[in-house]
């Protein structure tokens, strides 16, 4: 069973930075990133394969960065340049099969998921 525990989220101000971990029990092929704020659908922020292929969303480009690091069992979401939109709940999921990693979960679906860690970002 694969268990993921994210952490790192807070309140930051508008321009800030927030690093996002994901704690997990057994490396799989896909791993990613999603945030849902309230009244809004739960939206891929960003993937990445074991093989370190990625996937970032338009709205986060050249600010937030994913990457993993299977010797230590953590994936990671480095959040720069935080806007007011960004505030959601983030989690870390995880997809087991080997094939096909996409943001978009009415494409895959995700087998694994953490309890979420929430990012707060003012004005």
């Amino acid at each position: 069973q694969v268990q993921l525990v994210e952490s790192g989220g807070g309140s930051v101000q508008a321009g800030g930075s927030l690093r996002l971990s994901c704690a997990y029990t057994m490396s799989t092929w896909c791993m990613g990133w999603f945030r849902q704020a309230p009244g809004k659908e739960r939206e891929g922020v960003a993937v990445i394969t074991m093989d370190g292929d990625t996937s970032i969303a338009d709205s986060v480009q050249g600010r937030f960065t994913i990457s993993r690091d299977n010797a230590k069992n953590t994936l990671y979401l480095q959040m720069n340049s935080l806007k007011p939109e960004d505030t959601a709940m983030y989690y870390c999921a995880a997809r087991v099969r080997s094939s096909g990693c996409s943001r978009d979960i009415r494409e895959n679906a995700y087998n694994y998921w953490g309890q979420g860690t929430q990012v707060t970002v003012s004005s």
